[in-house]
């Protein structure tokens, strides 16, 4: 299955947020989307899961049209969202967050065997499976977050900030573990990073969104070799 945006337009009111963006997400591949705060990295992804209108453009997925349809529609196609900010239900446990990912289910065997393999991918959940969600550390919260989404055994996820105030040692472990779902799982990954050297490190293919549009596009190595990108984004 792919995932392709062809001139996507949407505003907030008056103001455009995204002006024409086209990109894709093939099967099985780890897609970055960087740049800088308020470029519309978030509204891009709020458009495909079907929280933000669009005015304009196509969104695809495996062909079919995801324009006007509702989030769970969305959801139940094979699309999971990893939110900004992570979203847990805190003061719920680790066990039933897990299971709010996996709503549109009702296979008892299969959320079974689905929570046990989030449960072997990020080992320290199922020490905390009875604890409150809001008393876990900010990485196990992005455990939980990225495990909630797997729940639903997608096809496709959308991570918005994964790395969004977690130590370094933490996000390498996160995008360990989200790598292992790519190649292993052939999940395909949107993975939207402020911190560009992550992006870069992991996705085999970078857009580069600047005030509402796609900017620049390319795999990693041909990026870095361009000078406006090394002083913007790499800091070099």
């Amino acid at each position: 299955m792919m995932l392709e945006l062809r001139d996507v337009q949407a505003f907030y009111g008056q103001a455009q947020a995204l002006s024409g963006v086209s990109l894709t997400v093939p099967d099985g591949k780890m897609i970055g989307l960087i740049g800088p705060n308020g470029a519309g990295k978030t509204t891009t992804i709020l458009s495909i899961c079907g929280l933000h209108a669009i005015a304009g453009g196509t969104i695809l997925f495996n062909s079919k049209e995801l324009k006007g349809l509702p989030p769970q529609k969305i959801k139940h196609l094979g699309i999971v969202t990893v939110p900004e900010g992570r979203r847990l239900f805190t003061k719920m446990t680790v066990s039933d967050n897990l299971l709010m990912g996996a709503y549109l289910y009702s296979d008892k065997k299969r959320l079974s065997e689905t929570m046990s393999e989030v449960f072997s991918l990020f080992p320290v959940l199922r020490e905390r499976k009875k604890q409150a969600a809001g008393t876990l550390s900010g990485g196990e919260q992005q455990m939980l977050a990225i495990g909630r989404g797997l729940m639903a055994n997608p096809s496709t996820m959308l991570a918005d900030e994964m790395s969004l105030g977690l130590a370094p040692i933490i996000i390498h472990e996160i995008y360990r573990v989200v790598k292992k779902i790519n190649s292993e799982r052939g999940v395909a990954v949107l993975l939207v990073e402020q911190q560009a050297t992550v992006a870069f490190k992991y996705a085999s293919y970078l857009y580069i969104m600047e005030l509402g549009k796609i900017s620049m596009g390319g795999d990693p190595q041909t990026l870095i070799q361009n000078n406006y990108v090394k002083k913007t984004y790499l800091g070099e």
